[in-house]
Parts: C-alpha cells; structure tokens; sequence
C-alpha cells in the first residue's frame, strides 16, 4: 500500500526501519521519490515508535538525524515536516517589501571603497593555465596578514579562495564524510549552518556567552565525537562575541588532547574588528584553518578568501583548487591586494570599523534607556535580549514599519535565541535610531500585555 501523498497528511505506511539510520534513510527515500513533499507533516514520535514496534527513543534520534541534516524541520506543537527548499533562512536584504529592512546583516555601502582607481592598475599580462594559482603580490601581503596574529613555530600555508564561505565548505569536504560531526557555535552564522546542512554533516551546537564558545560546550561536543570545529574569534554573527584572551586559552588547553580535530576559524571581520585577535590554535595543534574574507570591509562582491593552514590541510585543500577551473581570478587577487595596501582606503576601513561600533553602543544605550538592557559586541549587528518571544515582538514591529530578524533563525538548540533579535543598524541616522529604540519598547510592552 502506497504512502498518502495529500499536502499535510500524516505518513506511516511505508516508513520502514529498526535503528534510528533505517528509519531516517527510509523517510529520506520518500521525500526524494516525492511521496513525502515540503511541508507534509510527518507521524508523531509515539506515534511511528508504536507502528514499528521500537523504542521512541529510536524514533526521536531518526527525526533529529534528519532535522540535522535539514531535511526536516521541528514546529513545537505543529510537528514535524519535510522542509522547503529555504528551510535555512539567508543573509541579506529581503526582496520585495515596503518595510524598512534591519535584518541584512550588510555593511555600509558609503563605507565600500570604490575600487574604479585601483582597477586601472591591475591590467597585466594573461594568466594561463598551470601557472601558480596566487598571485604572488597577494600572497606577500597575505603572508603578513596571517602570520602576525599566529605562533611563529606553526608551519604555515596559504590558499585563496572564493570567499569564506567557500573556504569552510572546501575545508570540511577534504576532512570529513557525510554524517561526521560538526561543531558549530549556537546560534550561529547562518551560512555555517546551511554549509553543514547541505553536505549532511551533523552539527553539534556549542554554546557561546560574551566571551565566546563555552569551555564545557566544546568539551562535550569532543566527548561527542566531533571531527571539525568551526569557531568565530571576534564578531560572532549573530551576538557580536569575541573570544577573550583568558576564554582562548582555555578553550586551547581543551584542544591539546585532541590535536586532530580540524579547528577552522572564520575570522569573517577581521580588519574592521576593534577587538584583538585570540585563537584557539595552539603551538601542538595538527589540523587547522585561519580563514579572513575581504567582504565585510572591501564589500560583498569580492569574493575572496585567504587561508592559512597546516601544509597537510592545505595540500588537500589545493587540490579542490584545480588551476584554471576553480581558482580565484588574478585580477580579483590583484585588486583585492591593490585596495588593501592603500594607505588611503586601509585608513577608510579603520573608519568604517570605528563607525559601526559607535553607531551600535548608540542604539543599544537608547535600547537600555527604553528597559531593554543591551550591549553592542564587535561586528555589524546588534544582538538584542527581549523579555518577550521575538517573533511576537517582530511581528509588532512590522506593523510599525520595520523588518527585524529573530534570533531563532539562528538556533541549532534552542534556548536563548528565541528570545532575542538581530538588528542591523549602523546605517540609521540619530532620529531613526530613537524612532527604532521607542518602537521596540513599545512592540516588546505590547507583546507582554
């Protein structure tokens, strides 16, 4: 007997299995042969237990196989259902809507250096095929870059790729086999999530505070048996987080007993950050990744990466770099390199960094003056705790005219996120940010009435 297909229906039938892996690879079968579709409701745990006769248990960790792995997503009280093809929300702005945006997580356009000088001097000779795949102005300057802010005694190689987004996915893929576990930051960067989601790694959320991933989350997701590590150092998108210098040397005495698990720090805001740079990859460690964009302070579109890492990992990872088909453009490397040793715009990205920090401690002192208590952390966002569930209070603010992020859009566990939102507003002049500051108190009064 065939499976219900109808929009919504709950499925049994033809879910088979006795371990967690055979249920879960028999549900992946339906929703791939389109007996189970996005959003269809999938059985109660009770439920599907009692119908294949095995522990719920084992029902719960198929459902949690699949939930890591983004297949489906868990409602609460609305279930379970197969996800959408957008099951992971994206950065940006939101495409069609009258409201004003605070949720894009996008620097300041005024403060992207217009590259139209630097790509008159750029123009050289052809690249061809075989020829070293950086170029080698920017790996001088990338040298620099990267090997004052690591231990001198740590062999280091580079490789540049299309952005860090890039980077992470070609990281994990050289380490790491479908299933393997991932450790990631909750909540965390949205592109990280979907990264791991996608190539069907299962991600183990690691709490984070003020100080960046908690010394018990990591212990326990190693004593989980994670294989890769993936960690923010300054500006954690989305709570503003930096890793202090006494949380970094912990977390590096937790790493010291497990030297082969891949460490991968995305140093996403690097030259804008106004915090020192502290790094969980100590002197002994084996297998490591220090990966810094260039889009946060030379803008979205330079799409570019550089990473240092241990020759073992960078051997690998040149190897998914073949010349001529997926190496970054030398003439996006000779700008990328042109814009970055100009005094003149290295001076525009200080300011810039100095701007958004400033903007952000003004919106959260007007926050705190309106009772919502906020601190800005480093980057481009502001990570605001409410006393309130922030898609209620989002939804308030809709009505007043403004699009926000809710925290839970960021969320492997749960916890505190569904209480918070992230608000992009460093572009805001002083009378937006007031208007913004007194809408949100009123949205948060109205939602607790």
């Amino acid at each position: 007997m065939g499976a219900d297909t109808k929009k919504g229906a709950v499925h049994i039938i033809d879910i088979e299995g006795r371990s967690a892996a055979e249920i879960a690879d028999s549900l992946r079968t339906l929703i791939e042969r389109g007996a189970l579709r996005p959003g269809d409701a999938l059985p109660p745990v009770r439920t599907l237990a009692e119908h294949l006769g095995v522990n719920r248990n084992t029902a719960v960790s198929a459902y949690r196989q699949l939930m890591n792995a983004g297949v489906v997503i868990t409602l609460g009280r609305g279930g379970t259902r197969v996800a959408g093809g957008a099951a992971v929300a994206q950065e940006g702005f939101a495409a069609d809507t009258a409201l004003r945006d605070i949720g894009t997580g996008n620097p300041d356009p005024a403060r992207i250096p217009d590259p139209s000088h630097a790509l008159a001097s750029i123009a050289r000779r052809p690249v061809l095929y075989g020829e070293p795949v950086i170029d080698p102005d920017l790996a001088r300057w990338a040298q620099d870059w990267m090997s004052a802010d690591l231990p001198p005694e740590i062999p280091m190689h580079l490789t540049v790729t299309s952005g860090a987004g890039d980077a992470v996915e070609r990281l994990l893929a050289q380490a790491l086999t479908r299933d393997d576990a991932v450790a990631l930051e909750d909540p965390c960067f949205l592109t990280s999530i979907h990264t791991v989601r996608v190539a069907g790694y299962r991600p183990v959320p690691v709490p984070i505070d003020d100080e960046g991933m908690t010394v018990e989350g990591l212990r326990a997701a190693l004593d989980h048996g994670v294989r890769a590590v993936i960690c923010t150092p300054r500006a954690q998108n989305p709570t503003g987080a930096s890793l202090s210098e006494r949380r970094a040397a912990e977390l590096r005495a937790v790493l010291r007993d497990h030297p082969y698990v891949l460490v991968i720090e995305d140093d996403h805001y690097s030259l804008l950050s106004q915090l020192p740079y502290h790094s969980l990859i100590g002197p002994e460690h084996r297998r490591w990744a220090l990966v810094r964009s260039v889009s946060k302070f030379l803008g979205p579109d330079m799409c570019l990466a550089v990473t240092a890492s241990d020759p073992e990992t960078a051997d690998r990872l040149a190897m998914r770099l073949t010349p001529g088909t997926t190496w970054v453009s030398h003439l996006l490397q000779r700008l990328v390199r042109a814009l970055a040793t100009d005094p003149e715009i290295t001076a525009g990205i200080r300011a810039a960094g100095q701007h958004y920090a400033a903007r952000n401690a003004a919106f959260a002192e007007l926050l705190t003056t309106e009772g919502i208590p906020t601190s800005a952390g480093d980057g481009l966002n502001v990570w605001v705790p409410l006393t309130a569930p922030a898609r209620a209070v989002s939804e308030q603010l809709m009505r007043r005219g403004w699009l926000a992020r809710p925290g839970d859009e960021f969320a492997l566990g749960g916890g505190e996120a569904s209480d918070h939102l992230r608000l992009t507003v460093h572009d805001l002049d002083d009378d937006d940010l007031q208007k913004l500051a007194a809408d949100l108190g009123a949205s948060v009064r109205a939602v607790r009435r």
